[in-house]
């Protein structure tokens, strides 16, 4: 049995061969740290295991240790499409090399090349918004809720707000209306009822108002009796009030979704055309871009939020701007939009293309694993269309002694981790997500069996 003092120091083993590979993946001084812990451990208990006097044994125990660390690549085999836990919209490759120049190098974040003095960081993006939407101007923050917050707090700070008791949401994270809009530093009025509110509702509040607010009720829906205040009434009661009116349209989406066979979802410039002072929507979720807060409307309210101390605070860095300009750019075309975004090339996935990735996957899996294709439905997530699904092709996974527990949690030991969903005790891996089918495919053949 080892003793205490046949324990190697720990500055050999860090520059021992077979260590080599963790300090690549982990960093010099998180494997030190973690020798350094085990090796105090063994000297507590007096114990010394066999492993622990060759650098070969340590590759293991810090692996046990410190599993996967860092951010890392996932599979999003959920279902879900835009997964706010697996990084919401992706991003096309071709859009990155395109702005990999504007990250790696200096830009003109804040600098007006003609006239060659400072800039407004917001200008670019700004245009490209007003193009799209008809606005008269635009302002970006680091998210939707940010951008609420702060149109809130400029135009209702200590003053009370009406909103409809059936738009009282929470939204991911546990974050609710009422608390974002209390540390906003306005007052919530609740008016009308939960499923049904009318313009009576609002009218009966008018001379209270600081201004008049209503939210899409991103995260759910409301069937049966039901009745809600549009943007043209609220339009007309702001105008007739003399105070501001804003729809947070949540996930926000630049087109007409139907275009492409998808649920239809109001769009900034719909909302705008209808008399709305201003909008606030995602730069990610249905717009497909990256997470940011967007603020569209009437200039002289633009120019009073970008005076609002908190637009500092809440502003976007030059990787946000650059990769929301880029993706607006491709709202200029919308004809080829789906070539480009990938969100909607997920979502017009063939039946024929599903089932062809669904047969690839049961191929690769080990034949220990009973695999089947099934009919699936997936839901495009973050708040967006939260009544509405579209049909897909899953991969149904059972094994003979598994559970499914146990197989959702090999596969996210996989090198590039596997998320699916566990439904009627089998995992489901939904194909709508199998994108970089190459890969996929070698990871899954590497299951245990």
């Amino acid at each position: 049995m080892p003793e205490l003092r046949d324990l190697p120091a720990v500055d050999s083993l860090l520059q021992a061969p077979e260590l080599t590979n963790l300090l690549d993946e982990y960093g010099l001084q998180t494997v030190k740290q973690t020798i350094r812990a085990l090796q105090q451990s063994m000297r507590e208990n007096k114990q010394v295991p066999e492993w622990a006097i060759t650098p070969v044994g340590y590759n293991e125990a810090i692996k046990d240790q410190l599993g996967k660390v860092g951010y890392t690549p996932i599979f999003n085999l959920t279902g879900t499409i835009i997964h706010t836990n697996l990084g919401r919209a992706l991003l096309s490759k071709e859009l990155w090399r395109n702005i990999e120049p504007l990250i790696t190098r200096p830009m003109n974040l804040e600098y007006d090349i003609d006239a060659g003095r400072r800039g407004d960081r917001d200008a670019i993006v700004e245009q490209r918004i007003c193009s799209l939407t008809g606005c008269e101007a635009a302002t970006i923050v680091n998210n939707n809720a940010a951008a609420l917050m702060i149109v809130l707090n400029t135009f209702a700070l200590n003053k009370e707000v009406p909103v409809s008791r059936g738009e009282l949401v929470e939204i991911g994270g546990s974050f609710r209306l009422p608390e974002l809009m209390s540390r906003s530093g306005c007052t919530l009025l609740e008016i009308g009822t939960t499923n049904r509110t009318r313009a009576a509702d609002f009218e009966a509040v008018l001379d209270r108002a600081a201004m008049l607010l209503k939210i899409h009720p991103s995260n759910f829906y409301i069937q049966g009796f039901t009745e809600s205040v549009g943007p043209a009434d609220l339009a007309r009661m702001s105008k007739a009030s003399g105070v501001p009116s804003c729809i947070d349209l949540g996930s926000g989406s630049l087109v007409d979704l139907t275009h492409w066979g998808l649920p239809a979802e109001p769009t900034p410039q719909q909302v705008l055309a209808e008399g709305i002072d201003l909008v606030t929507f995602s730069g990610d979720k249905l717009l497909g871009g990256v997470q940011s807060g967007i603020i569209a409307g009437k200039s002289e309210l633009i120019e009073q939020i970008r005076k609002n101390p908190m637009k500092r605070a809440m502003r976007a860095d030059k990787i946000t701007l650059a990769v929301l300009e880029a993706t607006l750019k491709l709202y200029e075309n919308p004809e080829s939009l789906h070539k480009h975004l990938p969100l909607l090339r997920t979502l017009q996935l063939t039946d024929l293309e599903l089932h062809k990735r669904a047969e690839r996957i049961c191929a690769s899996l080990p034949t220990a694993y009973t695999s089947e294709t099934v009919p699936s439905e997936v839901q495009i997530g973050s708040g967006a269309l939260p009544d509405q699904t579209i049909g897909s092709i899953a991969v149904k996974v059972t094994h003979p002694t598994l559970s499914p527990d146990n197989i959702a949690k090999a596969l996210r030991a996989l090198d590039t981790p596997v998320v699916g969903r566990i439904r009627d005790d089998s995992i489901l891996l939904d194909m709508r997500g199998a994108d970089h089918i190459d890969e996929l495919c070698n990871q899954l053949s590497s299951m245990p069996l």
